[in-house]
């Protein structure tokens, strides 16, 4: 059954970690940066990448209810919905060997990002009405004073900004994993995802 050995010891022992890195770097770029990106889910698609879509989802969707938990940030949570399609997304594409060159994998990133943006945008406009405290707030802000709706406003905000995070996340998994050896990335259940031939 592959969802059993997707979640393997050293996939539940990089699950953690990836978590760690999606809530820390996401915060810093979000909520001290205020920055129009994201940056939440480079762990996500690392996981995603090397242990396959379910894993990936469950990464992301776990970084942001655990986000919101332990930074009291409740706007987070709700996009659990959005970090979960993140890791589905990641991980089919990285078994199309999408990250195996750096072309395709901006490609990707691109993809990844457009899915992302349609996912949130209902998400950001009708809980929380387009505000959710991060730097893509004054998008939203901007496109309704264009005459946008709020929905509207939303999709255009995360057409812009998903695209460019998720493939500015893409590449820095890329990298993270031309600096790993090829032997530790054996060890992983979806290592032909990124293995050189």
């Amino acid at each position: 059954m592959r969802l059993k050995s997707d979640f393997t010891t050293i996939t539940l022992a990089l699950i953690p970690v990836a978590i760690v890195i999606n809530i820390v770097v996401g915060n810093i770029v979000q909520v001290v940066l205020k920055l129009p990106i994201y940056l939440d889910s480079i762990g996500t698609v690392l996981v995603a990448v090397l242990a396959g879509p379910l894993a990936g989802a469950v990464t992301g969707a776990l970084s942001n209810i655990i986000w919101g938990i332990l930074f009291s940030n409740p706007t987070i949570m709700p996009f659990a919905i959005t970090a979960f399609c993140i890791g589905l997304v990641a991980g089919w594409l990285a078994g199309r060997g999408i990250l195996k060159n750096i072309l395709a994998t901006i490609v990707g990133g691109l993809l990844t990002g457009a899915v992302a943006a349609i996912v949130s945008a209902p998400i950001a406009a009708y809980i929380f009405g387009g505000i959710t405290g991060s730097g893509t707030d004054w998008l939203v802000a901007f496109f309704q004073a264009t005459g946008a709706n709020i929905l509207q406003a939303a999709t255009l905000q995360g057409l812009i900004s998903d695209p460019l995070d998720k493939t500015i996340s893409f590449l820095v998994v890329w990298i993270i994993l031309r600096g790993m050896s090829q032997r530790y990335l054996s060890h992983f259940p979806r290592a032909n995802n990124v293995i050189r031939s």
